[in-house]
């Protein structure tokens, strides 16, 4: 169970109300009554600027010196025309009040400044009375008030740095657990998806003892450049895309997917249309060598794909890097679907694909 502040300030405020209504009591019969009434004022206003509820919870160093020059104040206001011999009642009411405002500045983390005020109170009271008479006011009960103030303080400020720490422990603890969870997740997929593409064929060579046929070899490439899809593509494969990057590699082509991340903020419609436009490309194209990469997601496309062709003969450019290609397919994809223009349907243009 939770205390507000609100509540926490409302009892000091209370609290330091009743030393004031003490010393009005004590001001009963008096005739010269303005020192204790100036010391109530000054008291009353350094407990309202020490308790406001917009303040920050660490107290400036300015308030805090200002609370111990009016507990010097308070101090002297209220027992210059006090006689020290004479049996201490309410006309004593300083003694508490200056412990109850230095025990504020110290939970509110000026705890030096706070004793300090005090010190001021216990000097003073011993120089003006004798320390029997200090003892008789009260004076110990404050110096208890600043020793408890500063200790709760410091046990609460450890036990917040404490429960700091904890939640840090507990987010990196479920984070550490996110990530096992995932990479649990993304290997047993990657055995699931390994296993439906090549299982066929690992049962036979198996079968075979590794005696397979040329085909059967290129069936093998073909089966590892899927698998090697399957990594690097990640949200660029569906089953149109799978179909025809299989179509390509069975006709010599070469096929690279590199997911970058580009794509990853778009949703499933998005991602379903721009997979569907590359399949409908790829079906299109004759290219040799085909690189499918995403776009980084600042770009206004998400994806671009470009075919090249080998001009000439393909076994010689094969064996030397000297040798042509003409591009054959150029497509970006834009991230969002292009709205349509206002015009003839006739003159409508297809983004932004081009065939050679």
């Amino acid at each position: 169970m939770s205390v507000s502040r609100t509540t926490i300030l409302a009892s000091g405020a209370l609290f330091s109300l009743y030393h004031i209504v003490l010393g009005a009591f004590a001001l009963r019969g008096e005739s010269d009554a303005i020192s204790p009434i100036v010391a109530m004022v000054l008291y009353g206003f350094a407990t309202v600027l020490s308790l406001w509820p917009l303040s920050p919870v660490a107290m400036t160093p300015g308030l805090a010196a200002f609370n111990v020059g009016v507990a010097a104040a308070v101090c002297f206001l209220v027992t210059a025309h006090l006689d020290p011999t004479t049996a201490a009642g309410y006309e004593t009411w300083h003694v508490a009040a200056v412990g109850t405002l230095m025990t504020v500045t110290a939970v509110r983390r000026q705890f030096l400044l706070g004793w300090i005020g005090t010190g001021i109170l216990v000097v003073q009271s011993v120089a003006w009375g004798g320390f029997a008479k200090a003892l008789d006011m009260g004076v110990i009960g404050s110096v208890v008030w600043i020793g408890l103030a500063h200790m709760l303080s410091i046990a609460l400020s450890k036990a917040s740095r404490d429960a700091r720490l904890f939640s840090l422990a507990e987010r990196e603890a479920v984070d550490w657990r996110a990530a096992q969870e995932a990479y649990l997740y993304e290997r047993q997929f990657r055995l699931l998806q390994t296993s439906r593409t090549a299982e066929a064929m690992l049962r036979r060579i198996i079968a075979t003892g590794g005696d397979i046929t040329e085909a059967e070899r290129i069936d093998c490439f073909i089966l590892e450049g899927a698998l090697r899809d399957e990594i690097r593509g990640r949200r660029l494969l569906n089953d149109a895309v799978r179909n025809e990057i299989m179509a390509a590699r069975r006709r010599g082509a070469t096929v690279q997917l590199l997911d970058e991340g580009g794509i990853d903020d778009l949703s499933d419609v998005e991602v379903d249309r721009i997979l569907n436009s590359i399949a409908s490309a790829l079906s299109r194209s004759e290219a040799d060598r085909i690189v499918i990469r995403t776009v980084p997601s600042e770009s206004e496309m998400a994806v671009t794909v470009v075919g090249l062709r080998t001009v000439g003969d393909a076994s010689a450019s094969a064996l030397s890097e000297d040798h042509d290609d003409e591009l054959d397919l150029w497509l970006e994809i834009p991230r969002r679907e292009p709205v349509p223009a206002r015009a003839p349907a006739a003159e409508a243009v297809p983004p932004v694909e081009r065939s050679v």
